[in-house]
This record gives structure tokens, sequence and C-alpha cells, in this order.
């Protein structure tokens, strides 16, 4: 995945209190949310920008209140990696 840089106000590190390593990865999440929440993005597509798998997106969304967007294509994900982990 290539990467963009995106300026954002430097207000936001003081008022989120992050440090820079910590905005990215916090930016990052917040984009994987609310791509997720309104279904532009898939589980597996979030949880790798978010930089985490895809059980704890999971519980990310769960704890946000984002109910999970379950799907045919989402049930072949779990199966092909179910397959290629046995």
């Amino acid at each position: 995945m290539g990467e963009v840089l995106v300026k954002v106000p430097s207000d936001l590190m003081r008022i989120l209190r992050l440090d820079e390593k910590e905005l990215s990865r916090a930016v990052r999440v917040y984009l994987a949310i609310e791509l997720y929440r309104e279904g532009i993005i898939s589980l597996g597509k979030a949880a790798e920008i978010a930089g985490m798998s895809r059980w704890e997106m999971m519980e990310l969304l769960s704890s946000r209140g984002v109910p999970l967007n379950y799907d045919e294509n989402d049930l072949r994900e779990d199966i092909e990696t179910l397959e290629g982990l046995l």
C-alpha cells in the first residue's frame, strides 16, 4: 500500500494529546472506522488501513457501536483464510 501525505493542523496533536506517530495511527483508525461505517470498504480493508487484525477491528467497531456489515464476500475471505491456516 502506498502512502499519501496529508496536512493536518498542528492543534490536532495538542487537542488529542498525541505525538506525531500516534496521530498518524489515530487518523488511520478513524478513517477506517468511518469508511467501514459508510459501507465504502470491507472489514478486511478497514483492518488493513487501521493496522490491526480483523478480530481487533471487529472489537473496535463493536466498542464504538458500529454494526458489522458481514456479507458473502466477508464469509468467502474468512473461509479462504481458514483454509490457508489448515
